[in-house]
């Protein structure tokens, strides 16, 4: 064996690479090995993956143009460059590479006396079609979404940033999964740091698989920081991404996920909707103080009236306290305990709602929490008021846009919820102040995640809490905006 071959892994030999791409694949069924005879005289070998490759593309446009090949002197190079009518051909240098293109559904083609292969990229398998969005629905702006596959979703984006300076870098990262990473920013805009880190990050993951964005949040962030906040907006709308993008922000798309990350992010992106930006900014702007007041009553509603049916009855009117201690007379639990087995039972509810079939799942989250709720009431269980204030802290969870955001809330929920059971008012306070410095301390790639609040950027904030007219409310530099 030359040393050419000690370092390629293929063989002289055409049976003995063939042989060997088995033995590593397994033996696998939907391995096929298609052999020819081109040029009355030169056996090759065509091996592919069943399922993953276009069996239109192998037959009219690599199998009939070899058949038809009558050169007397024939090498890979000259098949690639003269013979073989694809878009994207290249040579494999190493055995493992050849394996690594055949698992991404390429096209290997091997010649008996060289030690190397001929990579086709002939790559299709079934995808879903790119539809409405499902988690950020809008009734005004545009309704498609990503998809599953990621130069699908790249062109989504390219269709909306048609400019030279837009970027796009591809790694691989999971030693197991080898899933494909795109890196999409606008040179100039984008922080050249922070596009650095980013790469580096990434390049340096040794994790052996990689199968969505919460994975590649974990590891980019570490445990730097313990946080259930999301440090990574994530969407499926490809102008949510553009928009970003322009702004100067970083985009990752992980082939597999239908969901896009973008970087830096702040804690005002998840109150805010696609939707805002193809509405009169008056009506986004009344629409995003609602969703800051819902956020308040999902937030702190509970533990408001637990705080003030236990320590401060003296806050309450008096016609409501009398109304509220006749409720609470047959009660057998004090307010904290109607309060978590209320919100555990609506959340049960809820899960069961998501993981059951769509029609049945609905009818389980509508009727199980009217009848659960009544029969509680019935019961004895619980007074008619905290199924009052479970309900209207439910729904307005839904009014937040992002799902990734209602998620910390309603955890920290049951932190104000024990707060002002132990302490009333005062355990709310400091559970808020302890938040606020919490948030205030976090960071998304070097940007303050409380911003514009903390620290204040007047810029951002008029798109923020409200959304001051398209021209004046502009950001730049990473989501950075001007002081």
């Amino acid at each position: 064996m030359t040393d050419t071959q000690r370092t390629s892994g293929f063989a002289m030999k055409l049976d003995q690479t063939i042989g060997t791409i088995r033995s590593l694949m397994g033996h696998s069924s939907d391995l096929i090995v298609r052999e020819l005879v081109i040029c009355r005289h030169i056996h090759t070998a065509l091996i592919y993956l069943d399922g993953m490759t276009d069996v239109e593309t192998i037959q009219g446009y690599i199998i009939s143009p070899l058949l038809q090949c009558r050169e007397e002197e024939v090498s890979l190079t000259m098949l690639g460059e003269q013979v073989i009518q694809a878009s994207e051909v290249h040579i494999a240098a190493s055995l493992e590479i050849a394996v690594d293109q055949i698992l991404a559904g390429s096209l290997l083609i091997l010649m008996d006396g060289e030690a190397a292969g001929l990579v086709v990229s002939a790559a299709k398998w079934e995808d879903r079609a790119v539809e409405d969005s499902k988690t950020q629905p809008v009734i005004q702006g545009p309704h498609n979404a990503f998809t599953e596959k990621l130069r699908t979703n790249t062109t989504l984006v390219r269709r909306r940033v048609k400019d030279t300076r837009l970027r796009l870098a591809g790694i691989q990262v999971g030693k197991l999964s080898k899933t494909e990473i795109a890196i999409m920013y606008l040179e100039g805009p984008a922080n050249d740091q922070l596009v650095a880190k980013l790469i580096g990050s990434l390049n340096n993951i040794t994790e052996d698989h990689i199968l969505g964005g919460e994975n590649l949040e974990e590891i980019l962030h570490g445990n730097n920081a313990f946080t259930v906040f999301p440090r990574f907006y994530n969407t499926d709308r490809p102008d949510t991404i553009a928009a970003g993008i322009m702004e100067g922000r970083v985009a990752i798309f992980i082939d597999g996920s239908p969901f896009v990350l973008i970087a830096p992010t702040i804690f005002t992106d998840f109150l805010q909707s696609a939707e805002d930006y193809y509405q009169p900014y008056v009506y986004s702007s009344a629409i995003r103080v609602l969703r800051y007041i819902s956020l308040f009553i999902c937030l702190f509603a509970p533990s408001i009236y637990i705080a003030l049916t236990t320590f401060h009855q003296e806050m309450i009117p008096t016609q409501l306290l009398l109304s509220l201690a006749g409720q609470r007379e047959g009660t057998p639990f004090p307010a904290f305990m109607e309060a978590v087995l209320m919100e555990i039972t609506f959340e049960i509810l809820r899960e069961a709602g998501v993981r059951m079939p769509r029609p049945i799942g609905q009818a389980i989250s509508i009727v199980g929490t009217l009848v659960v709720g009544q029969a509680a009431v019935d019961a004895g269980i619980v007074s008619a008021a905290m199924v009052i204030v479970v309900s209207l802290t439910a729904i307005a969870s839904f009014v937040i846009p992002s799902y990734a955001m209602s998620i910390p809330v309603r955890l920290i929920r049951f932190i104000f919820m024990a707060l002002a059971a132990s302490f009333g008012a005062y355990g709310i306070t400091i559970g808020l102040i302890l938040l606020v410095v919490h948030l205030c301390y976090l960071q998304s790639f070097g940007v303050p995640y409380f911003t514009p609040f903390a620290p204040y950027q007047k810029r951002i904030f008029k798109d923020s809490l409200f959304r001051f007219p398209y021209r004046d409310s502009k950001v730049n530099n990473s989501g950075q905006g001007e002081k």
